[in-house]
């Protein structure tokens, strides 16, 4: 019979031993989305705040990380625009050019029965408290948040498209 193991746990990531530290700050600064001191991170990625720095000024130049220098200790977060990047090329690799345009168009529609529904161009300018009860503000709540992932998607396929139709890169408008 199996007996129950009383070792606690804790709340910190256990880290599989092939990941170097640069791993380790990859994957930290990935779920970061606030401008954090590096220090943080490196306590975070089991690491010297020194090696955090230099990785983390690394991420920053492959356009990865963000640094936000401007006061002591320097901070860093991800770079959001990085994860939509990876987001666009995956669908431009999955996609053809003609599934990307009527997925756009699909969206664009979707888009289009959210304005006239909140009879607003903006889900940002919509209140979800707007409504008796509670299912009606929940209701809202959901559908403004479908909205805003309506407009995400198309800025996403949109990438897409054009990273499809440049072999990979954008061409400046």
């Amino acid at each position: 019979m199996d007996e129950f193991d009383p070792t606690p746990t804790t709340d910190e990531p256990h880290w599989q031993q092939d990941t170097d530290t640069f791993g380790r700050i990859y994957d930290v600064v990935l779920g970061t989305t606030t401008s954090t001191p590096y220090a943080e991170i490196a306590e975070i990625a089991d690491c010297s705040a020194n090696a955090a720095k230099k990785h983390l000024d690394r991420l920053v130049e492959m356009g990865i990380a963000r640094a936000d220098t401007d006061g002591q200790p320097a901070r860093y977060a991800r770079n959001d625009a990085y994860l939509e990047w990876q987001e666009a090329s995956r669908i431009a690799r999955e996609m053809t050019v003609e599934e990307i345009v009527e997925r756009v168009s699909d969206l664009e529609a979707e888009r289009e029965s959210y304005e006239e529904r909140f009879e607003a161009t903006d889900p940002v300018s919509v209140s979800a408290f707007d409504g008796d009860d509670h299912d009606a503000v929940h209701e809202r709540m959901a559908a403004i948040g479908d909205w805003h992932a309506v407009i995400r998607d198309i800025r996403l396929y949109e990438l897409a498209r054009q990273i499809s139709q440049n072999d990979g890169h954008l061409i400046p408008a």
